[in-house]
């Protein structure tokens, strides 16, 4: 009964560790990050391949793209990228693309004072074909 009482900690543990690392949410160069606005799903017909949020800190705002296990544990490969949308356009500045990267954040823009949403896209994960799946998160002003 006692290494009972001492395994089932450890697997609580090892559960808990796994279910939050998926969530490892912090802009690079930025250790204090919080979600603004709504998440924004990427789907590929009715199946949700990725989530797409907006982020602030270190007085800039990011954008984060989370490519879905669902589709980063399939054979093959896959593109994604996130970048800030603000005046009506996406900031190609901010933008960062991924090769096979399950975590893509955009670079950080100095847009405290503006109306910005987060928008993410992913591609390459159709073979012979170059479909371009993209969501975004909402808007904040």
């Amino acid at each position: 009964m006692r290494k009972a009482m001492l395994i089932l900690p450890a697997v609580a543990l090892s559960v808990l560790a796994t279910a939050t690392s998926a969530h490892a949410e912090q802009a690079p160069g930025c250790s204090r990050t919080v979600q603004i606005g709504s998440t924004g799903y990427i789907k590929k017909n009715d199946v949700t391949i990725a989530s797409v949020k907006q982020f602030i800190g270190c007085d800039r705002n990011w954008a984060y793209t989370y490519v879905w296990d669902s589709l980063a544990n399939k054979p093959g490969s896959f593109s994604s990228s996130a970048a800030m949308w603000f005046d009506g356009a996406m900031n190609h500045a901010s933008n960062v693309n991924g090769h096979n990267k399950q975590h893509v954040w955009s670079e950080g823009t100095k847009t405290l004072d503006k109306c910005t949403r987060a928008y993410g896209e992913v591609w390459g994960i159709d073979p012979g074909s170059t479909p371009v799946y993209w969501g975004r998160s909402s808007e904040r002003c």
